[in-house]
């Protein structure tokens, strides 16, 4: 985590599922649909609402590329943060090590 990084809590990043995504893709320049989705344990829908929400936002970008490897019309979706996607992200984690790290307040 950059240490330079204003905390900043970011709701749209907060959710369990899309906090999981960006966590997958903060040290990759992307990654594929089916890679995500398979190590999150989570079905496409709910994968793919969440990727809408976030690249609604512009947290990440999607791109769809034909598989040479497929004989049928059906593309790879790949996914990456873009660079405001690494700011929220890195934003955010900073802001949730600043609420873990901070102690009760005296009032005395």
């Amino acid at each position: 985590m950059s240490t330079d990084s204003p905390g900043v809590f970011n709701e749209v990043v907060h959710s369990p599922t899309r906090l999981r995504i960006c966590g997958l893709l903060r040290h990759v320049a992307e990654l594929e649909f089916a890679v995500i989705r398979d190590t999150l344990e989570v079905n496409d829908a709910n994968l793919s609402k969440n990727l809408s929400v976030l690249s609604d936002v512009g947290l990440v970008s999607v791109r769809k590329e034909s598989s040479p490897a497929r004989s049928d019309a059906r593309r790879l979706t790949w996914v990456g943060l873009t660079v405001d996607g690494r700011k929220a992200v890195e934003g955010h984690l900073t802001a949730l090590a600043q609420i873990a790290q901070s102690g009760p307040e005296t009032n005395h």
